[in-house]
């Protein structure tokens, strides 16, 4: 939701999670005179033909549509043909199933940030897993040129990107709708804590993206979509809320995609996976999610050290008596206050929607009153489910 820079809310509440407003902003028809690129406009979601934009002239007017679309159009993008030869894509599908059955040989289980562990194959890090398994694959399936298109729009040069294959087997059950990261992994209290200029950043941040590795007919379970839902200023606190999860349940819209084709969205649409409903289709898809090079600090801190350093102290001013907010000031100074990156294997969301962060751990030892080995092997045994 947009407001004049003079009436923008500096902070957001549940309470300003208003169901008519959200209505009045999603219920709109895409006009495809907008969107000269598009090859069609299905139920508000615009369809685009790899191959004619292959063809286009101007690869920067092509990229400002699609951040118009993603931004203030409808949010989310399909590429017909994305991947042209879908030999690539078998060979990439071939490693994932390779990578499953490993997974599975070894007793280890994915969890999963919205479904009930083991109900769907997950490979968390597929990328890497993928590069170290089979290097030529990796090579031919991210040499893309849809995918370098979109994320330049987006992100600019110097993205990153990360992939976790999903396989959600008949009989899987549907997400709930939700965002993404980085806000859509946090609780509400913790959304509310941001101010509202953050919201409206976050998605700035992230690319979602997911490249079909089969054919998806809507039994499948292909993702339900909200076109337009991006643009709810207060929308990271209204998706848990229950009347937007069934205005949601009401108006989703959902699209068939081929081998080959590729989604792309604003990881603050409101979207969720379908239910797959196929006697025999094992749904696979690999998510893509592409981070701007900007999401760093500029230094490096050892912080590891810097709260083994500390931790002492804060238990010696807890025991003089201290005030909780005094300790959450200097554990926000020394402590990562952020779960991710992490090895999603090792250090899995299976309570949550994220695993604690560093700051969690100190505070909890703080509260809990540990001694400092206590604390600094926590720490150690962290970084190392951490590390890749």
């Amino acid at each position: 939701m947009s407001f004049p820079s003079s009436h923008r809310r500096s902070w957001l509440s549940e309470q300003d999670c208003d169901l008519d407003s959200f209505r009045a902003l999603v219920e709109r028809t895409t006009d495809p005179a907008d969107y000269p690129h598009a090859s069609s406009v299905e139920r508000n979601v615009l369809l685009y033909d790899a191959g004619r934009l292959r063809e286009a002239d101007d690869r920067r007017a092509v990229q400002a549509e699609l951040v118009r679309a993603l931004e203030d159009g409808p949010g989310v993008v399909v590429f017909r043909g994305a991947f042209p030869d879908t030999a690539v894509v078998d060979r990439a599908t071939a490693v994932f199933q390779d990578l499953i059955a490993g997974q599975r040989a070894s007793g280890a289980g994915a969890g999963d940030h919205f479904a009930r562990p083991g109900a769907n194959d997950r490979v968390w890090n597929a990328l890497e897993k993928t590069a170290l398994h089979d290097p030529e694959t990796f090579a031919d399936y991210y040499a893309n040129d849809v995918l370098a298109l979109v994320s330049e729009a987006w992100l600019g040069p110097g993205y990153q990107v990360t992939s976790q294959v999903n396989v959600v087997n008949p009989g899987g059950a549907a997400q709930t709708v939700h965002r993404d990261y980085h806000l859509g992994f946090l609780t509400n209290e913790a959304v509310a804590a941001y101010p509202a200029h953050v919201h409206r950043l976050s998605p700035a941040l992230t690319l979602q993206g997911a490249v079909a590795h089969c054919d998806m007919p809507v039994e499948s379970g292909p993702t339900l979509f909200l076109p337009y839902s991006q643009r709810y200023e207060p929308g990271y606190l209204a998706w848990r809320l229950p009347a937007f999860q069934a205005y949601f349940e009401a108006h989703h819209v959902q699209l068939p995609l081929a081998k080959g084709d590729a989604v792309f969205f604003n990881p603050a649409l409101f979207h969720a996976a379908g239910a797959n409903r196929s006697a025999d289709i094992r749904r696979m898809a690999n998510l893509l999610q592409i981070s701007s090079a900007f999401g760093r600090a500029m230094e490096t801190v050892d912080r590891e050290a810097v709260v083994n350093a500390v931790f002492p102290v804060l238990l010696k001013r807890k025991a003089e008596g201290v005030d909780e907010a005094w300790l959450r000031r200097v554990v926000a100074a020394s402590a990562e206050g952020y779960p991710f990156p992490t090895n999603l294997d090792n250090d899995p969301p299976v309570d949550g929607l994220a695993p604690p962060s560093q700051a969690d751990v100190v505070l909890r030892a703080v509260r809990e009153e540990w001694t400092p080995q206590a604390l600094r092997d926590e720490l150690r045994a962290s970084a190392e489910r951490r590390r890749s």
